[in-house]
């Protein structure tokens, strides 16, 4: 069931929402040298990877310095990846992974290769599932960025204290997976981005 959803949701919003990505492609080719989007390995279901769709807020070449985004002022990052970060818009060309069955609108956040390997076997877990655009841990780290800003060795924090903690979250989900369960996380989301972008 929550896979129909998936497919009409995805399907939908793509073709309300496809001047929207046109615009957002245009305007951030014409700020910096590189394409519109930008691909990177996560992990899927399974331990599968697969091609996660963003549009590009930062300059190519950026993830080859680190992969986590630190602070809201990240100095590899455009002004037209800033605005779409911050309104969540750099997440939009998901719909396409939810499309191709890579993704679900809800499940735990897809993880690149490098911090899945040091998953522990309890939080291989998170592997049996669909990934997903949003989940709860999603609305708690919001301002992930900010509070990786915020502290001395991002990299340290992020691996010994925000992952273990969003796997803990996800697996809220995980146990509780049903179509009353993905309605309330999508609500929780919009609720939760309206806020922090007002």
């Amino acid at each position: 069931m929550i896979r129909l959803f998936d497919l009409f949701f995805s399907s939908v919003g793509i073709l309300l929402l496809l001047p929207l990505f046109l615009l957002i492609y245009i305007l951030i080719i014409i700020e910096s040298k590189g394409g519109g989007f930008y691909m990177q390995n996560r992990v899927g279901k399974n331990g599968i990877d697969f091609k996660l769709i963003k549009f590009r807020s930062m300059r190519v070449g950026s993830d080859k310095k680190s992969l986590i985004t630190i602070g809201e002022c990240d100095p590899r990052m455009t002004k037209m990846g800033y605005l779409i970060r911050r309104l969540k818009l750099d997440e939009l060309p998901q719909l396409f992974n939810v499309l191709k069955g890579e993704m679900s609108l809800v499940g735990p956040r897809p993880e690149v290769r490098k911090y899945v390997d040091l998953y522990t076997p309890e939080q291989v877990r998170v592997l049996t599932v669909r990934p997903g655009i949003t989940d709860y841990a999603s609305i708690e780290y919001i301002n992930e960025n900010e509070i990786l800003g915020n502290v001395t060795n991002p990299e340290k924090v992020y691996i010994e204290e925000i992952i273990p903690r969003k796997i803990h979250l996800n697996m809220k989900y995980i146990n509780n997976q049903s179509v009353k369960e993905y309605f309330k996380i999508i609500f929780l989301t919009f609720g939760r981005v309206n806020k922090k972008t007002n």
